[in-house]
């Protein structure tokens, strides 16, 4: 099996535990070299050919957290039933002392990592390359890794943000380290200002997610993860992509319509990469929380070093035409309807809020949202034949809008996932596109806003 771990505190102590006794229950052991991000193990997995894979990473959690990551033999995270006989099996633990544990694990060299980002790079085309990027690991351990890509694949050397490019289990700079949170991306704004950049890219801790921002005429705008997840499947369809394109059901319904557009398959899964992972025939998986898999026949996981390249190789191209990303979002928005998407997260202290709100919502389900008549209430603890059963309502809205409630999985919060559809006037009506987008966006931002103050009134939050 392969071991990983990122650079939080007592990662490689628990990566080497691991390792141990992974060699005293029988098993060959390779341990990464060094500590690398959360892709590289899930790359190694299928790389090795290993039954199993482990990774020691609390991602973009608070520095006194850490976590443990377990991976199948396809390369994709476990889920159910696997991970309550693993539960089990650890209950049966007694005495620590009499479990058996080895020493001669191998520890592996820098060759896979080049491996890695060799399969990276070879995945943007021959093309424009001119482009200035800022990018900032927050203090992981993405760095050097897309530092090393994007110069293999021909890009010049970002900006590296100074205070965060090197690895700190303490995350000095940031209140979370999470390029989500507020105040996480100020020194890489602050330095694209400087430099004139073209786009500011981010990973969190361990590198398996990657955000960005871009500028504007008034500021730089950070790009939603249901923004980049369009753009990045429309890039990988133009150059050809085929097979199932998946998301979440938390994420925005934008991706459905560019893949019927395309005359792909598409599909919706449960919240996480352990489930788009095993979508059969995957060719690109998203979810809104800054995670993309473009390239699932070598990572069934969410990759944020190869989302990154891509996204460069697609700004490049289009900064060559003249268009930005934005521009290609306007397209978008022209052609399947301006799709708008926001969160409401409530961070609780007292965990029987969480419960109370889901019961509340239950039990006296509001009949309208901002507005919109509730057209129907799905309760996903259900199941259906399509998913299996999770802790979460679906609300589905007039006019294509919809609203999902559930527990986060890894943090004290109520997640409340917001969407809404507004056509975009056609140009025999108004000839000035530009506008009629914004008109379309204006009008979108006010219906979220309605829509987040109901849904937290109705649960109570």
């Amino acid at each position: 099996m392969a071991i990983g771990y990122d650079a939080r505190h007592l990662s490689d102590t628990f990566a080497e535990d691991t390792a141990a006794v992974m060699r005293g229950a029988g098993l060959d052991v390779w341990l990464l070299p060094r500590p690398l991000p959360t892709p590289v193990l899930a790359y190694a997995v299928r790389e090795l050919g290993c039954v199993a894979g482990v990774m020691v990473t609390a991602s973009h959690n608070p520095p006194e957290d850490n976590g443990y990551k377990v991976y199948l033999g396809d390369g994709s995270q476990i889920v159910s039933p696997v991970d309550a006989e693993i539960a089990e099996r650890i209950a049966e633990v007694g005495d620590l002392t009499s479990v058996a544990r080895g020493s001669d694990w191998q520890v592996l060299g820098e060759d896979l990592l080049d491996r890695y980002l060799d399969r990276i790079a070879g995945l943007v085309a021959d093309g424009p390359r001119d482009l200035a990027v800022v990018h900032t690991s927050l203090h992981g351990v993405g760095g050097s890794p897309v530092a090393q890509v994007l110069e293999r694949a021909g890009f010049p050397a970002p900006y590296a943000v100074a205070e965060q490019a090197q690895p700190d289990p303490d995350f000095p700079t940031v209140a979370f380290p999470n390029p989500e949170e507020d105040g996480a991306m100020d020194l890489a704004l602050a330095l694209a200002e400087q430099r004139g950049a073209d786009l500011v890219v981010a990973n969190d801790p361990d590198a398996d997610r990657c955000a960005a921002a871009v500028p504007t005429p008034t500021g730089w705008r950070m790009l939603r993860g249901d923004e980049v997840g369009a753009l990045l499947a429309t890039h990988l369809l133009r150059r050809g992509r085929t097979g199932t394109f998946a998301t979440t059901i938390v994420s925005s319904t934008l991706l459905s319509k560019i893949a019927a557009a395309a005359g792909q398959p598409y599909v919706e899964t449960l919240t996480g990469f352990k489930w788009i992972g095993r979508v059969p025939d995957l060719a690109f998986g998203y979810e809104e929380a800054l995670g993309y898999c473009c390239d699932p026949d070598h990572v069934k996981d969410k990759d944020g070093v190869s989302a990154l390249v891509l996204l460069c190789e697609l700004a490049a191209s289009l900064k060559a035409e003249g268009r930005s990303l934005l521009d290609l979002l306007d397209d978008l928005a022209r052609e399947h309807g301006l799709h708008a998407t926001d969160q409401v997260s409530v961070r609780v202290s007292d965990l029987t809020l969480i419960s109370g709100a889901m019961e509340r919502l239950r039990s006296t389900p509001p009949t309208s949202l901002g507005g919109l008549d509730v057209l129907g209430v799905d309760d996903l603890a259900e199941g259906s034949d399509d998913l299996p059963p999770t802790d979460g309502l679906r609300f589905r809205l007039a006019d294509g809008a919809r609203v999902i409630v559930r527990p986060s999985g890894t943090e004290p919060k109520v997640k409340c996932y917001l969407e809404v559809v507004v056509p975009v006037e056609d140009a025999s009506d108004n000839p000035d596109q530009t506008d009629a987008v914004e008109a379309a966006r204006i009008s979108a931002a006010t219906r979220l806003d309605a829509l987040g103050s109901d849904i937290r009134a109705a649960a109570g939050l």
